[in-house]
């Protein structure tokens, strides 16, 4: 019994460890689906990107990173720069695509 709730603690301890890394940014400047998805297109071109979500009403794109990558913050800003929005904040978060999904569907 003492061996399955060690096990148990053991495995619960390093969970964070194996999350998956994503990159949420707030951008002015999307008004409309054709502005999310060209700034999709352009994040998903990346080397180190898995996936990206965009939510136009909530004005979010969320990038995960590839298992082993890093995203880099500054190359983000400047691709979403680039196609002419403006990136008013990135946070760092340790969440999946699929999981920052739910949490906007959770919301509605």
């Amino acid at each position: 019994m003492n061996k399955l709730v060690i096990s148990l603690a053991l495995a619960l301890a390093t969970l964070p460890l194996f999350a998956a890394t994503s990159i949420k940014a707030t951008v002015n400047g999307m008004v409309c689906a054709f502005c999310a998805q060209g700034i999709e297109k352009r994040i998903s071109n990346m080397p180190a990107t898995k996936a990206v979500f965009v939510d136009l009403k909530k004005k979010t794109v969320a990038i995960e990173a590839k298992e082993g990558q890093t995203l880099d913050g500054d190359a983000i800003t400047a691709e979403i720069t680039d196609a002419g929005y403006a990136v008013v904040k990135l946070e760092t978060v340790q969440k999946s695509i699929e999981e920052i999904k739910a949490e906007v569907k959770a919301r509605k």
